[in-house]
């Protein structure tokens, strides 16, 4: 029984979700809504005391952290691999997620922005100027990367787990307004990896708990 705990909009769960997909490995959805702080209920902090998501069950094994899910996935199901085989050609696969899980999602993630909001008191648009400004600076590094890189997908002509990475970042950037237009790489990836079924189911308006409008 495979389980995954998360919500429609956390870019960390929709990473995970696309991996599932493409492995094309069947698992139930438990929504934890995050703007109703959801994930601070007792019952879901002891099954995972970080009070975050996403959170993966498989065979009694349960993991935080989409980083960790996402390299347990792919050394328990390898088939299709979302990883190369060379060492070196993994790492830089890896430096990849990295740059967009370490570098760009932290400083733009809901308690960051709620902590803006709340403890320094400032508006929307200041709190907007914030997330674009990290997006902007991390999607030049990430841009120089996927040009030495890409092929059709993040490495070359075969799907990894960048290109699970990636997509979650863009739909973050489009939602506060940046345009791509800075990044024809990245760009031209999200369109071509939008265009995979796999990505379409794992997309957040198609999850149980996306609001019907």
């Amino acid at each position: 029984m495979r389980r995954l705990y998360g919500y429609w909009r956390s870019s960390a769960s929709y990473r995970v979700r696309i991996v599932l997909e493409l492995k094309g490995l069947p698992y139930e959805y438990v929504a934890i809504d995050l703007r109703a702080g959801r994930q601070r209920a007792p019952d879901y902090l002891r099954r995972n005391p970080q009070g975050l998501v996403p959170y993966y069950e498989e065979d009694g094994l349960g993991l935080a952290q989409s980083l960790a899910i996402c390299e347990y996935l792919e050394a328990r199901h390898p088939t299709p691999a979302l990883l190369p085989a060379d060492e070196v050609a993994r790492a830089r696969v890896r430096a990849l997620c990295a740059l967009i899980a370490c570098e760009i999602h932290p400083l733009n993630n809901l308690r960051v922005l709620n902590h803006l909001r709340s403890a320094q008191g400032w508006s929307e648009d200041q709190v907007t100027a914030w997330y674009r400004h990290w997006i902007r600076e991390g999607f030049d590094l990430l841009e120089r990367e996927l040009a030495r890189s890409a092929g059709c997908y993040c490495w070359g002509d075969t799907l990894t787990l960048a290109d699970a990475f990636l997509v979650p970042q863009v739909y973050n950037a489009r939602r506060y307004g940046v345009g791509l237009a800075p990044w024809p790489t990245i760009a031209r990836l999200e369109a071509a990896l939008n265009a995979l079924p796999a990505f379409q189911r794992a997309l957040p308006e198609r999850q149980p708990d996306a609001p019907a409008d």
